[in-house]
Order: C-alpha cells, then sequence, then structure tokens
C-alpha cells in the first residue's frame, strides 16, 4: 500500500463535491478504505435512539468520511500536492508548488 499524503492533524481544503472549496483540520484517517474525515466539513444529519450515553435522543449532526483524492493539503493558505523526499536520512513530505518540507 502506498503512503498517505495526507496525515491526522493537517490543514485540508475540499476540492471536489458538494464540500467544495471548504477547509478543515483533519481529524482521522482510514488507510485502509483511503477516507478521511474532516472537521466541519460533509456534515450529515443522523437520527438517534434514546440510549444510556445519549437520554433524549433525537438529530445528531456529525461529520462523515471523504475519500482522500477529493482533498488537498493546504500550505501557507493555498492548496498543494504533497511529495516526498529524502533529507538527512530520512523520508518527509514536501509541497510541490513551494518545495518546503511539511514535517
Amino acid at each position: 500500500m502506498a503512503t498517505m499524503k495526507i496525515k491526522k492533524g493537517d490543514t485540508v481544503m475540499v476540492i471536489a463535491g458538494s464540500s467544495k472549496g471548504r477547509d478543515g483540520k483533519v481529524v482521522s484517517v482510514n488507510a485502509r478504505d483511503r477516507k478521511v474525515i474532516v472537521q466541519g466539513v460533509n456534515e450529515v444529519t443522523k437520527h438517534t435512539k434514546p440510549s444510556a450515553a445519549n437520554q433524549n435522543g433525537g438529530i445528531v449532526k456529525k461529520e462523515a468520511p471523504i475519500d482522500i483524492s477529493n482533498v488537498m493539503l493546504l500550505v501557507d493558505g493555498k492548496p498543494t500536492r504533497v511529495g516526498f523526499r529524502e533529507e538527512g536520512g530520512k523520508k518527509v513530505r514536501f509541497a510541490k508548488s513551494t518545495g518546503k518540507t511539511i514535517d
């Protein structure tokens, strides 16, 4: 499996779908399904029954997963593609538009 170019904690912009143009922080990454959950983006309403954890039940808004191909990493406020290179014997991510090292 290829290395994931988006990691938890990255700020990304949605480039396709109903949430196109919105940005947010990555809450979780599912490498097996190649999906990410972005904070405040792609929100769905879920009808829940009353339970011990949620006594009232009702309608709950939560973020749904987005395919990783529909998001781009934001570097200095601009969306960019991500590449990998070796620096000092370590594999690091870099922004292809600026050449700046990300981590």
